[in-house]
């Protein structure tokens, strides 16, 4: 197995060097269908994290976390990876998703990446974006490489759940579908189904995208109960961040500095042992690059 190439060096490597850590990635990330079924894996806990956006300090921390050897764990992200990268993390996006695409690929049965609304640009553009600009002036104009990047981001789940009792997504879930099969809803990968999983806005936050009618308290209580799942844990909304909302029924993620004013830079520490009811389950822990700001060299 090679070894693991931090954010920092990421941002050192040659073009050629970029090219070889491509290769090796396309030969070893697994490609996960749009609905992960985590029950099968084994795990006593998962550490969870939300938005990074390019904070590969804050990735950094969360993976000490995940790495702690107390338990057998699960690494699970939600999505949006890349672009609104902080000040402090040069061309974060992509030191950012490399080193967690390192990270899925040596462990594939430990690290999901969940994909969000910046990971699925192939079916709906986000703007403003800025991971094809960080990969020119990192490497230069020769075309492929961003392609190649997103195409890595865009081999895992767009949703995940445990037989424990939650329920994983970027953004939201599949509405209306068979109320008997509620995941053959997850069966196709077009733009309405992405939209909902991926860009879809909590009712309870103030944002607003266009892109898709956000979902309120029925909406999600429908979509769990068909499911069988007690609770649902996402990223997207900023404003949302560490609150609880819909009777403990949906947990919104974020672990990006850039959003830290709306309620810290935080990630969830989910059981998966016995059944989880609530979202009270989940110990929302604050990490240390929170209030922090990182100057040359560190």
């Amino acid at each position: 197995m090679s070894e693991l190439v931090g954010p920092a060096g990421i941002l050192k490597l040659s073009a050629d060097e970029a090219d070889r850590l491509l290769d090796r990635l396309e030969r070893d990330v697994r490609t996960w269908p749009t609905l992960l079924d985590l029950s099968s894996f084994r795990a006593e806990e998962a550490i969870v994290f939300g938005d990074t956006h390019g904070d590969w300090r804050t990735t950094q921390a969360i993976v000490e976390r995940y790495q702690e050897p107390t338990r057998r764990r699960l690494l699970i992200g939600l999505g949006d990876y890349v672009d609104r990268t902080p000040g402090d993390c040069g061309a974060g996006s992509v030191a950012n998703a490399l080193y967690l695409l390192q990270c899925t690929a040596r462990e594939p049965d430990r690290v999901i990446l969940i994909q969000g609304n910046h990971e699925t640009v192939r079916s709906i553009p986000v703007r403003p974006e800025s991971l094809s600009r960080e990969v020119r002036d990192l490497w230069g104009v020769e075309p492929g490489r961003y392609e190649r990047l997103i195409d890595l981001l865009g081999r895992g789940p767009l949703a995940a759940f445990h037989s424990s009792g939650p329920y994983l997504a970027h953004a939201g879930f599949p509405t209306g579908g068979d109320p008997h099969d509620w995941r053959a809803a997850f069966d196709r990968r077009d733009e309405p189904l992405v939209a909902q999983l991926a860009w879809a806005e909590c009712a309870a936050s103030r944002s607003r995208r266009g892109q898709g009618t956000p979902f309120g308290e029925a909406e999600l209580t429908s979509f769990l109960d068909r499911a069988g799942l007690s609770f649902m844990l996402r990223g997207h909304d900023p404003d949302l961040t560490g609150r609880s909302v819909f009777r403990d029924r949906c947990l919104t993620l974020h672990s990006t500095r850039a959003y830290e004013g709306y309620g810290g830079v935080i990630l969830g520490r989910l059981p998966l042992q016995g059944r989880t009811r609530a979202t009270s389950q989940v110990s929302i822990e604050h990490l240390k690059t929170e209030g922090r700001a990182f100057g040359p060299g560190a």
